[in-house]
Formats: structure tokens, C-alpha cells, sequence
């Protein structure tokens, strides 16, 4: 039927027409923008997603900044522990040299000058060897690392061992011995165990003379960062703390010496929690435990002497190799997580990727194919509205 009223073909046409526009305005965003998914509007559900693994990536991109800068602070140490090294064995050259008995006291006292400004340098090392004001070289001052942006709970946990408190809590720079009931050569085991069935135990053997601080020091270099053992002098206990999460169970054996960790729950430990790692400090200067035999050492005195300060150095050096190979393994344990992290970023921005972006070369022939299909529509439109006029033909003479 003709009529001037109406002309249901232009409008079904002009309908295909909006809606051919609007598909094509949805590609060429798409196209413009490289996404599928780019606002709410899109995909709400799917936005949502994307944009809480970004805020994923932007905190996994913290942590790795955290990493680079604990790295650096390590980094820093060992430079400093190889200095002071490369120190100690020139130390012992000079007392090596000062046990010959045809030396005269001006030789003798010629080395000893030598000796003392080379023992100086080591203080001046060790107290520079800092990064971001961090120092992993003095004092024994361990450093907490954040190494994943999941996690964190510091409630009281089982991932250590608390020794019971000291009736009368001693300085660390007291002998283990007045600590505790325990002689020279005895052996404090720990034994790691993992949910897997993995297990790995660690001696510490008790030297004449060895201080508290120098057993913990001890302790956390056998461990080799996997335990992390720390003394409070104003409660006379011992924390160990485990570090490497393939092991979730501590027990000591300390031959019967409660201060040492027999029998003490775990339970009642508190740690960091599962996202952090604690890289141990050590101390590489003269007041420390390592050097402190060395501090007042005078080989111009006799032969004797220069034969006492040449042992005490070979200890001295076998401690700091003993401390810088922890230091390493720890500086390794942080570049592997750092690589982790950084594969984990890429993945987590691949999947975003598959969620929101746009399939280009789908989009392209989707692109073509609706400007044809517009062009179709704007065609069939112009015909439909050419429809009237056949009504105005019927009425001409």
C-alpha cells in the first residue's frame, strides 16, 4: 500500500542504518584505542577484573623497587666485607714477616706502625658501607626485606623458636658459657623440617671464648640465611626465626640448656610474616666479634706475640668468609625473588591483555565490512524515501 502518511521501508531502512553507525563507531574505538574493554561500560564485570590485577602489577613494581634498593644496601656490604679481607690478609703478611727472630725492635715497631694504620682502615670501611642509610656491615643489624605484595599477617606464628627468659639477662658481648650451662665443643643442633617431607639440620660448635653475639652470628652463618637468630639483652632470650618457607617446623638441641632453645614452644613467636625476608647483618669492624681479637694485637712485642696475632687473624678471616658467604647466599635469595617478581608482572599484564584488548586484524575486516554494509544502508534509505513520489505519477494527466 502507497501512502503520503507513512513509508514504513524508509524507516526500517533509517533503523538499519543507526545501528550500522553504531557498530561501526564501537569498532573504530576499539581500533583507535586497542581495547575491547575500555571503560565499565563495555564490560563491567571484565573491567573490574583488568583494573584490580593493574593495581595488582602497580604493587608488585613497589616490592621490586623495595628488592633493588635492599640488593644495593647488600651489595654495598660485601663490598665492604671484601675490602676488609683484601686488609686482613695484608694484616697477616705483617705478621707473618714480624715473626722472624733477627728482626730489631725499630723493624719490629716499623711493622707494627704499618700493622696499626692498616687495622684503622678497617673501622673507616665498615662504618661507609652504607646505602639509603642502611648498613649491614656494623652492628649486627639485620634488614627486613618486603618480597611479595600478598601476605603479611603478624600475628604469633610458628616459624620459630624462642629461648625461655634469663633470670639475669646478660650483655651479648658476654660468654655463651655464663648463659648457659654448656663447654667448649659442644654441638647446638637445629633441625628444619619441611611439610614435604624436606629436612635439613644445622651444627653450631661452641669455641673457647665465644661470646652471645658471636654464637648468634655463628648460627645465622651455618644456617646460611635460612634461620635468622637474634638476642634481646634486656630479656636474656634467643629468637630463631625461619627464613626459607620450603620449612614450617624449628626444633633446637642444645644438649639440655633451656637458654639455649631446648624445650621452648614455638607457638609463642612472633615473625614478620610470610612476605618478607630478613637479610642478616653482620659487624666487620674492630668492635665486633669477627675483628675483636685483632683490636689491640701488637706484634712488635715478640715473636710469640706475632705468632698469636697471626692465628687470631687466620680466625678472623675464616669468620668474615664464613659471614660473606651468608651475606651472598641471601644477596642470591634476593635476586631470584626480584626475577619472580618481575616474570609475575609480565604474566599478570599478559592476562589483562587477553581480557580487554582488542583483536586488531578482527577488527579491521570488521571495519570494511560495516562500511560497505553503511553505505548499503544509506543507498536503501535514498530508495525508500523515493517511494512517495510514485503516488504524485499517478495523478499526472
Amino acid at each position: 500500500m502507497l501512502s503520503v502518511n507513512s513509508n514504513f521501508g524508509a524507516s526500517v531502512a533509517l533503523q538499519s542504518l543507526n545501528s550500522t553507525n553504531k557498530e561501526l563507531n564501537e569498532v573504530q574505538n576499539r581500533i583507535s584505542t586497542g581495547l575491547k574493554v575500555a571503560s565499565a561500560r563495555d564490560n563491567g564485570a571484565v573491567y573490574a577484573i583488568a583494573e584490580g590485577q593493574r593495581a595488582r602489577v602497580s604493587s608488585v613494581a613497589a616490592v621490586k623497587d623495595g628488592i633493588d634498593r635492599a640488593s644495593s644496601v647488600v651489595d654495598v656490604a660485601l663490598a665492604a666485607g671484601k675490602s676488609v679481607g683484601e686488609i686482613l690478609q695484608k694484616l697477616k703478611a705483617k705478621a707473618v714477616a714480624a715473626q722472624a727472630d733477627d728482626l730489631t725492635a725499630d723493624q719490629r715497631d716499623a711493622l707494627q706502625a704499618d700493622f696499626t694504620s692498616l687495622r684503622q682502615q678497617i673501622d673507616t670501611i665498615s662504618n661507609a658501607a652504607q646505602f639509603n642509610g642502611a648498613n649491614l656491615a656494623v652492628g649486627n643489624t639485620a634488614l627486613n626485606v618486603l618480597i611479595s605484595d600478598l601476605g603479611g599477617s603478624v600475628a604469633a606464628t610458628t616459624d620459630g623458636v624462642q629461648t625461655a627468659a634469663a633470670t639475669t639477662p646478660l650483655s651479648g658481648s658476654a660468654l655463651v658459657n655464663d648463659l648457659a650451662s654448656t663447654s667448649d665443643g659442644d654441638i647446638i643442633e637445629f633441625a628444619l623440617t619441611g611439610s614435604g617431607g624436606s629436612t635439613l639440620t644445622v651444627g653450631v660448635e661452641l669455641t673457647s671464648g665465644m661470646t652471645i653475639d658471636g654464637f648468634v652470628e655463628a648460627v645465622n652463618a651455618q644456617a646460611g640465611g635460612k634461620i635468622s637468630a637474634s638476642y634481646d639483652d634486656t630479656t636474656g632470650q634467643i629468637t630463631y626465626l625461619i627464613n626459607d618457607t620450603s620449612f614450617d617446623d624449628l626444633a633446637v638441641d642444645a644438649g639440655g640448656a633451656a637458654e639455649l632453645g631446648d624445650g621452648v614452644a614455638t607457638s609463642t613467636v612472633s615473625s614478620a610474616g610470610s612476605n618478607t625476608f630478613q637479610v642478616t647483618g653482620f659487624d666487620f669492624s674492630l668492635t665486633g666479634s669477627i675483628l675483636s681479637s685483632i683490636a689491640s694485637t701488637d706484634i712488635s712485642v715478640s715473636t710469640a706475640a706475632a705468632t698469636t696475632a697471626s692465628n687470631a687473624i687466620d680466625t678472623a678471616i675464616t669468620s668474615l668468609n664464613q659471614s660473606l658467604a651468608t651475606m651472598g647466599s641471601q644477596a642470591a635469595a634476593l635476586d631470584i625473588q626480584n626475577d619472580f617478581l618481575s616474570k609475575l608482572s609480565d604474566t599478570i599484564e599478559q592476562g589483562i591483555g587477553n581480557l580487554v584488548d582488542a583483536d586488531l586484524a578482527k577488527e579491521s575486516a570488521r571495519l570494511q565490512s560495516l562500511q560497505i554494509k553503511q553505505q548499503l544502508g544509506a543507498q536503501a534509505l535514498s530508495i525508500a524515501n523515493q517511494a512517495p513520489q510514485v503516488i504524485l505519477s499517478l495523478f499526472r494527466s
